[in-house]
């Protein structure tokens, strides 16, 4: 992986809408830009132009949209792909979070670029950019063992010990954020690949 690449400017976090499915493991691309709004004072509005949540901020003097699809994680492409369009923003610019079903919790890995692994949001975003070479954050929700158990298992909430777990993950990032915003992602993956 490089050293330094161009500065990110969109995150987009991957969820599900709807109070049914706030505090799922699926939605842990959400609970992240939550987070980094909370911490960077910024305030998500529903964007209906990109069918999604956005907000705008500036981490360490880079200014960037943070984004929360309103489509379903199965069609998150639509929104992303609508918003880095019209902004001319290159994939290589673009920072996707979502969960991580080979991560355990409380684990969390930044990614250059590479396939979808079976992710249905990132499966989407593939096909509607035409590319996967973005950065991701992988957060580490687990797995549940066998793979006709994984639908049931990303729409349910974690136990309170997995939860802390994913927060401190997600924590972690946030952290860590200002690095890889800025390009820098030997340091910031020797931040969090060190946990």
């Amino acid at each position: 992986m490089e050293s330094r690449a161009d500065p990110i400017r969109l995150i987009a976090g991957l969820g599900n809408p709807g109070a049914g499915y706030e505090r799922t493991r699926h939605n842990a691309g959400f609970w992240f830009l939550d987070e980094v709004a909370r911490h960077h004072g910024g305030v998500f509005r529903r964007d209906a132009s990109y069918q999604g949540e956005t907000c705008r901020l500036s981490i360490g003097g880079h200014p960037l949209w943070l984004l929360k699809p309103m489509t379903f994680m199965n069609r998150s492409g639509i929104s992303v792909a609508a918003l880095a369009r019209f902004f001319k923003i290159d994939t290589a610019a673009l920072l996707i979070a979502h969960d991580e079903l080979d991560l355990a919790p409380g684990t969390v890995r930044l990614k250059r670029s590479g396939g979808h692994g079976g992710h249905n949001g990132l499966r989407d975003i593939h096909a509607r950019l035409g590319s996967g070479d973005y950065r991701r954050i992988r957060i580490g929700i687990g797995h549940p063992g066998h793979a006709r158990e994984v639908v049931d298992y990303v729409l349910q909430r974690p136990s309170d010990q997995d939860r802390q777990l994913i927060e401190a993950a997600i924590d972690a990032a946030v952290e860590a954020l200002p690095a890889i915003v800025a390009g820098d992602y030997s340091s910031a993956m020797n931040t969090l690949h060190a946990r």
